[in-house]
């Protein structure tokens, strides 16, 4: 599940096999309770964190094909989510291309 507002950039998400909800924050909003249990489930604070990674990650790499984004994209999501870097990185790296 992906958390952004809604910024037409993240359209193509749900195309890409990600599910996905928004804020809007142009109405004022920035956080939303959906099921009624005090906790905001909906923000786009972690995704904004995520995309200032990306962006940090990608500029030594100096322009990339937007035919090719979703590959880096899916890498970069990998390596995130792992939380790993170096060896560690690797044997999951290698664990996942292997199964």
């Amino acid at each position: 599940m992906v958390y952004t507002d809604e910024y037409s950039i993240y359209n193509s998400l749900e195309k890409w096999g990600y599910a996905h909800k928004t804020v809007c924050h142009s109405a004022g909003e920035y956080a939303r309770d959906e099921d009624g249990d005090g906790f905001c489930e909906i923000h786009a604070n972690t995704m904004e964190g995520f995309w200032s990674l990306l962006r940090s990650w990608l500029r030594p790499h100096r322009g990339i094909s937007q035919e090719k984004l979703p590959l880096y994209l899916g890498f970069f999501e990998f390596v995130h989510n792992v939380r790993k870097r170096g060896r560690a990185l690797l044997v999951n790296l290698l664990e996942v291309l292997l199964t």
